[in-house]
């Protein structure tokens, strides 16, 4: 029988905030200003003929959370919606709001709990070195996985130091 021989040695860190990010607009022009400013140094690659740029969202989701409140303001019920894009979230939020019949149905007025939604959002990078690794951004906590050079863990800390929500 043939025996498993180890090819890489892949880590990861993570990076547990002091404070959750604040909204969703300071948490999408985090993820934004990676993509967009490339603070990494990433480079854009080739694979399978398609041409692939340094920084790409490889996946995210936002989930909007909804409380039911009855006529003493107790809760009565809760709902959350998992959606693929913040717009998405805010558009479900709304239509939830605004659902007389579901509200009548749990037996409560709807409240959107902003703060108590949650955000997640990977990046996927392309070093220099080859070496391709993800960012993971949630409202609580940042997280590189996947990469195997500690210099990639050097430039993700030395920026997100530089980030005060990141802090």
């Amino acid at each position: 029988m043939a025996d498993f021989i180890e090819t890489s040695n892949s880590k990861s860190a993570v990076r547990e905030l002091a404070n959750p990010i604040a909204d969703i607009s300071d948490f999408s022009a985090i993820v934004q200003s990676v993509i967009d400013n490339n603070p990494f140094g990433c480079t854009a690659y080739t694979e399978g003929g398609v041409s692939i740029a340094g920084v790409v969202k490889n996946r995210e989701h936002y989930i909007a959370k909804v409380v039911f409140e009855d006529v003493a303001g107790e809760r009565a019920g809760n709902l959350s919606v998992k959606c693929p894009s913040v717009s998405a979230m805010n558009d479900a939020a709304t239509v939830i709001l605004a659902d007389t019949d579901l509200s009548a149905a749990v037996g409560g007025n709807p409240v959107r709990d902003e703060g108590n939604d949650t955000w997640y959002c990977q990046l996927k990078c392309h070093d220099a070195t080859s070496d391709i690794y993800y960012v993971t951004f949630t409202r609580t906590k940042v997280r590189i996985s996947g990469y195997e050079n500690d210099s990639v863990l050097n430039t993700v800390e030395t920026w997100a130091d530089s980030v005060s929500a990141l802090a």
